[in-house]
């Protein structure tokens, strides 16, 4: 029974420190986050940290891996459609991954500035991401592609990302528009990636 105890207490540990740190990356910049800023936040001791993560990296490689679990999920909903042949299907990403950013906004932005100064982490990143590639250039069969799968869906997700990080940052909401936003970006996407 102590055993399980003690796991529960790890397990809430880390969920606090991971939910301290989103909320200091959205204050004040990963860049500008230091361990002690986290670990004040969760009402921990900076020691507490350490049993958890190496360093300030390795908690942003877990919140990566908790959004990754997160998309895996939506993309198991049965309403995910599959053939971007289809328009409707690529506006649902689009939709979605909008949505998704907005929710996650604070950890997306951190992610951006620790590829930007660790080239170690931006290989690590890019490999954690590389199955969400995959699954977007399934998503492309049947089209008359631009180039391979892997770089059209490389096309595709880069072009959506920067485009939604871009009108969150121009509108602090993210709201203004939207709807004519995720519509523009969509017929572009589906233009683009259908000849």
């Amino acid at each position: 029974m102590v055993v399980g105890t003690r796991k529960q207490q790890a397990e809430r540990t880390e969920a606090e420190l991971k939910a301290a740190a989103v909320r200091v990356f959205a204050r004040v910049g990963y860049l500008n986050t230091k361990i002690t800023d986290i670990t004040a936040e969760a009402g921990r001791a900076t020691g507490s940290f350490y049993k958890h993560f190496t360093g300030k990296e390795k908690l942003l490689e877990a919140l990566l891996a908790d959004m990754l679990a997160e998309g895996d999920a939506r993309a198991e909903l049965p309403e995910h459609p599959t053939d971007f042949r289809d328009r409707a299907a690529v506006r649902w990403h689009v939709e979605l991954y909008w949505g998704f950013y907005r929710e996650n906004r604070a950890v997306m932005s951190a992610l951006q500035q620790a590829a930007i100064v660790d080239e170690e982490f931006a290989r690590r990143s890019r490999e954690m991401l590389e199955p969400d590639l995959q699954h977007i250039a399934g998503h492309l069969a049947g089209l008359e592609l631009p180039g391979d799968p892997m770089t059209a869906a490389s096309l595709f997700t880069t072009t959506l990302s920067g485009a939604v990080a871009g009108w969150f940052e121009e509108s602090e909401a993210g709201r203004d528009d939207e709807t004519a936003r995720i519509e523009a970006l969509t017929t572009f996407l589906h233009r683009g990636m259908g000849g």
